[in-house]
């Protein structure tokens, strides 16, 4: 898979994310996917990812703002910050860097690091 393909399918994973577009999301990934959210949990194939995509502890989509891809290899890396709502909280604000591995084309994992901004 070339730079651009790697590239092109991060940023349809994220406009996915930024609208819950779950078919479009899921048609990145692997059916083996695993997604581990550093410090939260580990979600494992597509059908758990899918549950994950509209988790019910948040309202509505997230807005993400890329502001930085690195690639090397089978590997891109994204780091920006985004805007939530939680259900139990409201309103809050975080910073993520997300690592993709790639395997045939697709998102075989995604590592997620997540920090809470005030």
């Amino acid at each position: 898979m070339t730079r651009t393909s790697q590239r092109h399918l991060v940023a349809e994973y994220f406009d996915g994310f930024r609208t819950s577009d779950h078919p479009r999301i899921l048609a990145t990934l692997t059916d083996d996917v695993e997604w581990v959210i550093h410090g939260h949990r580990t979600i494992h194939g597509r059908a758990e990812f899918d549950g994950e995509i509209e988790n019910p502890a948040f309202t509505g989509s997230p807005r993400l703002d890329v502001q930085r891809v690195h690639e090397d290899g089978p590997v891109v890396v994204v780091t920006g910050e985004g805007r939530g709502v939680s259900v139990a909280q409201g309103p809050f604000r975080f910073a993520f860097a997300d690592l993709f591995t790639f395997r045939d084309g697709l998102i075989a994992r995604v590592d997620s690091y997540l920090v809470m901004l005030s």
